[in-house]
This record gives C-alpha cells, structure tokens and sequence, in this order.
C-alpha cells in the first residue's frame, strides 16, 4: 500500500459513500442548521470577491458557527475538508491547511496580523476565545497574498466587529452559555453592539473553565488512565470598540485582553501563564466616482506573555512577543472589466524568550511587502492574479555576555527578500457547474526560531536544533476544482498539489541530547525537496420528499493528503490520513437533529523514527432547538460526542505527545444562546 499514491481501491469505495444519493456531501459543520448549508457567500478576507467563482475554502457564521465552537480554533475548525489541527490536549491547537501548519498558516483578526507565539510550539495556544467570533473565513489563491508571503497553506481570517465597519442604530447582542463536554467545561460570553447616528460601539467578555479532558481508558507509562494528565484551563478576556462613521466612511478604535492559565501535557506540575492585550485602529474612505474607490487602513499594537511555571513556582522561560501590523489598500476605480487593488503592510516583532530554559535567542523580525490584485470578470469567466514583494530581516541577539551556557553564539542579522505571484481562473460552464483553477509561486522567510532554536523545548519534550543557514522556502502550487449546486444541494471536487524545492521541517533527527543526566530526543530544522498533494470531495443532498414532517438532507465528505521527502522517499511528518464523514440532517420547524460518523484510516505514511497512528471511527449526535424567550430569539442545543467511546490519536500531533492525549471520550455538552 505505501508505493501507491492515492491507495486507489479504498478511495473508490470511499468516493462511492461519499457521492451517495446523488452527490450527498460533509457540510461546513458537524451539527445540523440552516446556516450550515454550503450556500455561496461573500468573503471579507478577500475584497474583490464577487462572484461565486472565487471563493474560499470555508465560511462558518451564524448558528452553523454556534454549533461547532470549540475550545480552540483548530478544533473548530477541524474535520473541515482539507482542515485538520495540531492538538496539545483540549488547550492548544492550531489549523493545518493540507498538511501546511505554523508560520505557513496565516491566522488573522479582523483582516490583522494575530500577534502571539502559537506558530513557535505546539503548545501554544492561540489567544482568542470563539465564543465571541462571529465569522470564520479560510481563504486561499491570489487574495492570500494580501497578507503575508507565509501563507503557503492559507489564511484563516476571525471577525469579531470589535471596530464597527457599519452603521449601527439601538442595542444588539447576544448571551451565550456552555456546560459539559470531555473537559467539563463551563463557559460563557456575551457580545454587545451599539450605536446612534454616526457613532458605533462594540463590546464582549467570555470566560471558560475546564478541568482534565477525559479520555476513553487506555495504558500509559504502566497505568491506567482515563484523563489526559494537566490538562485543565481556566482564561477570560474582553474587549470594547467604537467607530465615527460619516458619509464617505469611517474611523475607530479597540481595546482587548486575553488570558489564560493552562497546564502543559506533557510535564505534570508545568503550567503556562498567558496574556495578549491588543490595541488596534482601522478607517476607510470611499469615493466611488474617482479614480481611486477606496482607500483602506489598519494598524495594530499588541504585547504577548507566555510564562512557563515549573511545579514549584519557578518560571522556566518566559515569552514575550511585542509586534506592530499596519497595512493601506487602495481599490482603484473599474478599468471596463478589470478590478483591482495596490497596497501596503509592515510588520515589527520584538520576541524574547528569557530563563534558563530559553531555546531561542531574542530576536527581532522586521518585515515590509507592497501587493497587487487584480481581478477581470467577463460573462461566464473570472480571471485574479495576485502579485506580492517583501523584505525581511531577522536580527538575533546571540548569547548574553554573561551566559553561563552559550548556546546561541554571537549577534547575527539575516535578509530576505521573498516574492510570490498566484493566478486563479473561474468559469461557469453551466448554470449549476462551475470550473476553477488556481496556480501559484510562494517564497516565504524562514522563521527565527528555524533558524536560531536550541535548546530543549519542556512542553514538547525535545531538543530543538534550528539551521542558521536556511534560506527562503520556495513552493509552486496548483488546484482544480469543479463544483456542481443546485438548491440546497451541491458536490465540490478539489485535486491540489504543492511541490517545494526546500521544506522547512521539523523532524526527528535519531539522536538523543543529554540534559542533566536525561537523555531527550533531538528534533531539528531542515530544509528538504518535498511534495504534497491530494483530493477533497464533499457535498450535500437535500432530499424534495418530507419524512413524518421533517425535512431531511444527507450529507458527505472525504478527503486524502499524501506528503514526501523527495530526497529520501519518506513521507512527510505529522499528515492528516484519508478521511470520510458521512451525515444526516433533519429539520421540522424550530427542530433540528443531526447524525455524524467520521472514520480516520490508519496512517502508516510516517517517516522512520516516527510511528503509526491506528484508525477509528467516531459518531456524534446533536439535537437543536429555535424558541422565543423574553422577546429574544433562543437557540437550544446539545451535543453527545464520541457516542461509541472511541480511543483515537490525532495523527497531526507530534509524537512526543501523541500517546499523551488521545482525543476526547464519550462527552454530552449543552448550550443556551440568546440573541436580542
């Protein structure tokens, strides 16, 4: 089975559930709603979409959102088609865009930079609650490149409308309570919106509790245990806004804060102390009858703090991340059927990592880009091509005068210059088909800590040897896609391949570094030739007849990454296996019920020194209800998890913590939200 590419038996038959009853497909959730359906929308993350032709991979809003919110945004997002995420126990976890994580991922708020330290570990989480996001955009191709030449993978945009982009009038909002799940979790949030005239105001709040993730029985270490060992969270966090708006746009501001105390998996008494306060300002002015439509703009101000806490009070390393984002776009007017925009970004990290268990040297990471899309309609065809040049410098301090353990060596400076170009074509070849074909060239600039890491990393239990020598990650990229609705129904097919000349990749190096007597396993920074490719099919079907008065719609997904070594044949580490999900939606008035089976095939496709993760099947069951409450419309659900009790490994995480946390055991959750 390794030397075939697609293990093409078991794909067929798997197609074949997946295109059941006429295309039937995996909606963008796992829990029934209206807003679930696969309906196109139009996309914030990418200013000239304006067609169907071009849009991205995901959009979740609305009470489709609702239902799915986890605890992280990975694992909201994960199980999408194409999306997996990095896992650290039920705390930490970041999307996975085919294959493509860390600095590859580009995590957005509100169309800005998210400034943090979850790219540089697993067990970093990523400092935002989705309890009080009220729109998640994965984007990819040329509007990618709007926002940072490390997009290789995409972009996965949060909207929170903290700065009111519109005019509001009288008081919105709404409540939201959450109890239960594997973790225990208790939270809540509530979003306010406000406004009268041209003045707009915004502000949320949301808190979360949660004790040990409980897990379906399993040996570890010689015991027998059924939580995942230092795993609870507690965090909160808020934020006010406002914005003038006057008849050719706007001008605001926000405020946010964001904590969170969480324990490290993978070491029993270590703790992580975090907070991210975050200042930022955004306008517009549009003038449609001049030559330039609208000027856009936004600058962002935010201070990072990661604390790691040893079991008897000491800090292990601190981490602190101080950054500045701005960007300026500038849409000029219609050229007949072209559109476009020019623009401007720059951002500033000052990253420090402090301690005696510090892996990486202060640093200093400076970048600039100037961007162009464009965009040309015509009839049936829609052509983009985005264009974006940067510069990054990446100073590292080296090791103190007065280090005890040099490590780093001296003071180092490095300069990039990456340039990326994507191209994407749409046709509509019928009125319910639709072609598209996107191809694309990315360099990205290695990171400081691929670069200048060493040193052990305790919550993920290796030694980590970055490569100051790496030069810039360069992949070409093509997708095909063809996608077929009619009604409530539709099927979406993608084949897409990403081939690199040199993958940066953080993989097991064989050897073992003796740390005060323990030996520790050595992972290092390496660039390899690599390749990635794979296919998602999923679609939906909504069945014309009613069962007993409810309206049923089926739904299907599958999806299949393969990753390689060019240089060595071994695949590539820590890949999604071939995933099918098959459900079953019904609805009946305010009613909603929902089934959904997932199976994960074995992933055997590991390099070497890593192993195999065993498949597994999950089935989840949801049940929703609409209802009026104090003239307030109320929206019920409760959600039973992991109905079999399935002990499963997410094959995404690294293995030094894979066994550590199995994925979460048989679990009921319910949820209030009122929205006024």
């Amino acid at each position: 089975m390794k030397n075939s590419p697609f293990l093409p038996g078991l794909l067929c038959r798997a197609a074949a559930l997946a295109c059941l009853n006429s295309g039937a497909a995996w909606a963008q959730s796992s829990a029934p709603a209206p807003a679930q359906q696969l309906a196109p929308v139009l996309v914030t993350g990418n200013p000239l979409a304006n067609t169907e032709a071009l849009q991205p991979g995901h959009v979740l809003a609305g009470d489709a959102l609702t239902l799915r919110r986890g605890a992280s945004l990975g694992e909201s997002l994960d199980g999408l088609a194409g999306v997996s995420a990095t896992a650290f126990g039920p705390n930490a976890s970041r999307p996975v865009l085919r294959g493509l994580d860390g600095d590859r991922v580009r995590l957005l708020s509100n169309a800005g930079a998210s400034i943090d330290a979850s790219a540089l570990s697993f067990d970093h989480a990523v400092p935002l609650d989705p309890l009080v996001v009220e729109r998640i955009e994965v984007l990819r191709g040329p509007a990618a490149l709007l926002y940072g030449g490390s997009a290789i993978g995409g972009v996965v945009n949060t909207l929170d409308n903290r700065i009111p982009r519109q005019r509001l009038s009288g008081l919105t909002g709404a409540v939201e309570g959450r109890l239960g799940g594997a973790a225990g979790e208790r939270s809540a949030a509530m979003v306010l919106d406000g406004g009268a005239g041209a003045f707009a105001w915004h502000a949320d709040a949301a808190t979360r509790k949660s004790d040990d993730l409980r897990v379906p029985a399993n040996e570890f270490d010689g015991d027998r245990v059924n939580r995942v060992r230092n795993s609870a969270s507690d965090s909160h966090g808020g934020a006010i806004g406002a914005a003038m708006h006057f008849d050719t746009g706007f001008v605001g501001v926000s405020l946010d804060d964001f904590r969170k105390d969480y324990g490290v998996t993978v070491e029993p008494d270590v703790g992580i102390r975090m907070q991210r306060q975050r200042a930022a300002a955004a306008g517009e002015w549009r003038k449609p009858n001049g030559p330039i439509t609208q000027i856009s703009w936004q600058l962002s101000r935010a201070h990072y703090e990661h604390v790691e806490v040893e079991g008897d009070g000491a800090i292990g390393t601190r981490f602190n991340n101080r950054g500045t984002d701005g960007r300026v776009e500038a849409r000029h007017a219609p050229l007949g059927p072209l559109t476009g925009l020019i623009g401007l970004q720059w951002e500033q990290a000052e990253f420090s990592a402090l301690g005696a268990e510090a892996l990486v040297p202060s640093s200093r990471t400076r970048s600039r880009a100037l961007f162009l899309l464009e965009q040309y309609q015509r009839g049936a065809l829609t052509l983009a091509a985005g264009v974006r040049r940067e510069s990054v410098k990446v100073d590292a301090d080296g090791d103190a005068a007065d280090a005890v353990e040099p490590r780093f060596g001296a003071a180092s400076s490095r300069s990039f210059s990456p340039g990326s170009v994507s191209l994407q074509a749409g046709y509509a070849l019928a009125p319910a088909w639709s072609f598209q074909l996107s191809l694309g060239h990315t360099q990205r600039a290695p990171a400081f800590y691929e670069l200048h890491a060493n040193g052990v990393h305790i919550a993920s239990g290796a030694y980590e040897r970055g490569d100051a020598s790496l030069g810039l990650e360069r992949a070409r990229s093509a997708d095909l896609g063809l996608r077929w609705q009619s009604g409530e129904s539709l099927l979406r097919l993608n084949l897409h391949q990403t081939r690199f000349a040199n993958y940066i990749s953080l993989a097991p190096t064989g050897a073992q570094v003796d740390v005060d007597g323990e030996a520790v396993p050595e992972y290092a920074f390496r660039a390899v030739p690599a390749r990635l490719h794979g296919l998602e099919l999923e679609g939906r079907h909504a069945f014309a007849q009613r069962l007993g008065g409810w309206q049923l719609a089926m739904s299907g997904q599958l999806d299949v990454l393969r990753g390689v070594d060019r240089s060595t044949g071994e695949a590539l580490p820590r890949l999604a296996p071939l995933r099918v999900g098959l459900g079953l939606e019904a609805r009946d008035g305010v009613w909603q019920a929902a089934l959904d089976w997932r199976w994960s095939d074995r992933q055997d496709r590991v390099p070497a020194l890593d192993s195999a993760t065993p498949s597994y099947q999950i089935l989840r069951l949801s049940l929703a209800r609409q209802f009026k409450l104090a003239g307030s419309d109320a929206l019920w659900y409760v959600k039973l998890d992991n109905v079999g009790n399935q002990l499963a490994y997410n094959a995404t995480t690294i293995a030094t913590l894979r066994e550590l946390s199995p994925l979460p055991g048989r679990s009921l959750l319910t949820g209030l939200q009122l929205r006024f």
